[in-house]
């Protein structure tokens, strides 16, 4: 395998355990961003911990996300103990966010130059969802960091 199929290997894999953890029937591209944030030693966990998101920065900014949606709607996270979805046992489908992040990620560059930012770069592209809300929230330019991804 090339590098960069092992270590799309890795992160789907990582993502997989991210999206149990958390009891999801579904992994989804904040599970492959905390998958990313994770895999130390690559191009994109380096840009990622320089705005400081390495895994637990993302983590906590999921959790403010997800602590916001529910404000939005008049629930507060820390009224209640929230039970988690009853996930599945095998492994999670790959969820729509992440087919998208997926898809954008690897049409924008040619086969041969997938490398870890490709996956990011899928990941920062969405104009909506939980991980645009959630960098916001942690106060991170997403178009910059995606920039910085862009070959000059």
């Amino acid at each position: 395998m090339t590098p960069f199929e092992n270590y799309f290997h890795a992160i789907m894999r990582q993502g997989e355990h991210e999206a149990r953890q958390d009891h999801s029937a579904t992994l989804e591209a904040h599970h492959l961003l905390l998958a990313i944030a994770a895999h130390e030693g690559t191009p994109a966990h380096r840009l990622l911990a320089e705005v400081g998101l390495d895994r637990r920065g993302v983590r906590e900014a999921l959790d403010r996300e997800f602590e916001h949606s529910l404000n939005a709607v008049g629930i507060s996270a820390a009224d209640y103990h929230l039970p988690p979805s009853a996930g599945s046992p095998k492994s999670p489908a790959l969820g729509a966010s992440a087919k998208l992040a997926l898809e954008r990620g690897f049409t924008a560059v040619r086969t041969k130059d997938l490398d870890s930012t490709s996956v990011l770069a899928g990941i920062l592209r969405a104009q909506a969802g939980t991980v645009p809300r959630a960098l916001a929230l942690a106060g991170v330019d997403r178009e910059a960091l995606l920039s910085r991804l862009q070959p000059a």
